[in-house]
């Protein structure tokens, strides 16, 4: 709270959600891994093939948050919500766990 009430810009509070890179040698093996993913809830996972043939699976979580907090230095919640937020956020980690 110290914090936010000497900002003087936009804060925000964001969680990013579980990401993991794969190279996998076979696009099959992409695939495979992929499907693995979907099928465990990480349904934002994707593959990348490069200009190089490197193949990479990219697994990740949809448990993302972002919540604006103050704007131009203005605090936009109140502190009680900035809890609330903080509990949700850390619920998130330990889902990511």
């Amino acid at each position: 709270m110290a914090a936010l009430e000497k900002a003087t810009g936009d804060v925000v509070l964001k969680f990013e959600p579980f990401v993991l890179h794969v190279q996998c040698q076979e696009l099959h093996d992409a695939q495979l891994l992929h499907s693995v993913a979907v099928d465990s809830g990480f349904r934002n996972s994707g593959i990348t093939v490069g200009r190089g043939g490197k193949i990479m699976t990219a697994v990740r979580s949809t448990h993302c948050l972002e919540v604006p907090l103050s704007h131009k230095g203005k605090l936009m919640v109140s502190e009680e919500y900035i809890e609330f937020l903080i509990h949700v956020a850390n619920q998130k980690m330990e889902e990511n766990i």
